[in-house]
């Protein structure tokens, strides 16, 4: 599969901040967009942060896509950080700019090898983890995710056309926390496997 680009769904998690349907059931999708430039071993020593989440792969394209229809458009899922740059994003905030530098930045979103549907189906629930330094900084449950994955798809079509090759992270737990040059990341989600990167 060729990446093509890499759709950032906000607040996926109900432990990340108050992003509840019971506190906010009409809260909308904060959605960011990377290409396939942004690819794994970050490299700076400028502020990052750590949220590690679900990623799916598109298989097939479409617009306006049904809830129903959505996992027919899947071809696997991943597990991946989608690191930003906490300095370039309050800057941005200050400004009233969007965030796109922020969140687009060179080797900005690791991912893992990306398994298909026919070997791991379509994961609904499992730990989700991540370590800083072996010491835990995520845990949490696919089962406590705000959007399931039919719902982000077909939420998600309706602002962009899919295509096959296109990356989309769900959304994290709470726990999301700086980083700085030297630390080692570890993190999985049951059944998916494990990623390990370091901030050089």
């Amino acid at each position: 599969m060729v990446v093509e680009r890499l759709d950032l769904v906000s607040g996926g998690l109900q432990r990340r901040c108050v992003y509840t349907r019971a506190v906010n059931p009409t809260k909308r999708y904060e959605i960011f967009r990377r290409f396939r430039e942004a690819n794994p071993k970050p490299k700076t020593e400028l502020e990052y942060r750590t949220p590690f989440e679900l990623v799916i792969a598109v298989g097939r394209g479409g617009r306006a896509i049904a809830v129903d229809d959505a996992l027919d458009h899947v071809f696997g899922y991943a597990v991946g950080n989608d690191l930003t740059r906490r300095d370039l994003q309050a800057a941005a905030r200050e400004s009233g700019k969007p965030w796109d530098t922020a969140k687009g930045f060179d080797r900005s979103a690791p991912i893992s090898a990306i398994h298909p549907v026919s070997d791991v189906g379509h994961p609904r629930r499992g730990a989700i983890w991540l370590k800083v330094n072996g010491e835990s900084r995520q845990q949490a449950d696919l089962a406590e995710m705000i959007w399931d994955v039919p719902e982000i798809i077909a939420e998600l079509s309706t602002y962009y056309t899919l295509v096959p090759g296109d990356l989309v992270f769900t959304g994290t737990p709470a726990g999301v926390g700086a980083l700085r040059p030297g630390d080692e990341i570890e993190g999985g989600i049951d059944g998916l496997g494990s990623l390990r990167t370091r901030i050089e």
